[in-house]
């Protein structure tokens, strides 16, 4: 029984991260076309099927492999042990000649001033609450860690780039939500739990992974900070459930829930194309990709997720061997010591 567990639980976190990797290059060649040229490309359905041979991804999948090594090589996940491997990938990524896929301004701003060696509540930054806060945390969700770990995890690793509470708050949801559905949970279920835990969270500022983060004008306390984040999360799952008492209509996600720049927003409308297509896994990954908005950041998640409740066998078999980074992808999916 405990091995079935355990290949169940592998099986979800392939699905998962090569779920997100699946998105991303769906919607990389979309991301800057409107619906109607993404119909005339796609046609009314969006791209179903990867594009070239290896199928390139962005940023988002690479920083995800970021996070995913840094994870790896980590000695314990306590935040004295994690933050020095994510500067050192996340500098790696900056300067790497594959960074030449539109990159993310905050991040590379960011990157240029951790590689200073400032400290990393001064390299952030603070105003920015981008969506790539949320486009690399999958491998946190995967990780067989506590809830208090996976939160710490989540928020540092945002932290590092995006400082604003709500791109915390967004990234540990974006984890919680992929731990919840490879343990079992069903898509379904997920706004409610989502909800749950923020407002469980809502005042909880987790000052031995943040530091002195909340400190900025204007702000009185760590909890009036982070309660911020929350606040915006709440907001837009408020959105998303009123979204689904209501038929898909069959039109751009993106205005029910938002273009998915900011990281709130790409949680949600990444999870209402999830929900739409629970039972059609890479229809979920076209819907994303079938965006007005950040399609390859929705997609990926959408990916992210759908991965995670079915496994790799939501995928085409022979997409495995076609995506870009598949070897990287299959090791940080495998358990290690």
């Amino acid at each position: 029984m405990i091995m079935g567990v355990i290949d169940s639980s592998l099986r979800r976190a392939s699905g998962s991260l090569f779920g997100l990797a699946y998105g991303d290059a769906l919607g990389r060649p979309t991301e800057f076309l409107t619906v109607a040229e993404i119909h005339r490309r796609y046609g009314p359905s969006g791209p179903r099927e990867l594009e070239g041979d290896p199928a390139l991804v962005t940023d988002d999948t690479q920083m995800a492999l970021a996070v995913g090594w840094a994870l790896h090589d980590a000695p314990a996940f306590t935040p004295e042990a994690v933050e020095p491997l994510l500067r050192e990938r996340f500098l790696a990524w900056s300067v790497s000649p594959d960074n030449n896929r539109a990159p993310g301004m905050t991040c590379l701003r960011a990157c240029a001033e951790l590689s200073r060696g400032v400290r990393w509540q001064e390299a952030t930054v603070a105003g920015s609450k981008g969506c790539g806060a949320n486009m690399r945390v999958t491998p946190i969700g995967l990780l067989p860690v506590d809830l208090d770990t996976l939160a710490g995890l989540a928020q540092l690793q945002a932290g590092l780039t995006h400082g604003h509470p709500t791109g915390l708050a967004a990234s540990e949801l974006t984890a919680y939500a992929v731990r919840l559905l490879r343990d079992g949970a069903v898509l379904a279920e997920l706004p409610a739990l989502l909800a749950e835990r923020a407002r469980g969270q809502r005042r909880v500022y987790r000052a031995d992974w943040l530091g002195d983060l909340w400190q900025r004008p204007g702000v009185d306390s760590p909890e009036d900070f982070i309660a911020r984040g929350w606040d915006e999360c709440l907001a837009v799952l408020g959105r998303l459930n009123t979204t689904l008492t209501r038929p898909d209509d069959g039109g751009d996600p993106c205005r029910r829930t938002g273009e998915g720049w900011v990281a709130e927003e790409a949680l949600a409308t990444a999870l209402l194309c999830a929900l739409w297509h629970a039972d059609d896994p890479v229809g979920a990954l076209a819907r994303g990709a079938t965006t007005a908005g950040d399609s390859d950041s929705i997609a990926a998640l959408a990916g992210a997720f759908v991965g995670a409740a079915h496994g790799l066998s939501a995928w085409p078999r022979a997409w495995s061997t076609r995506i870009e980074y598949a070897d990287q992808l299959t090791t940080l999916a495998t358990p290690h010591d």
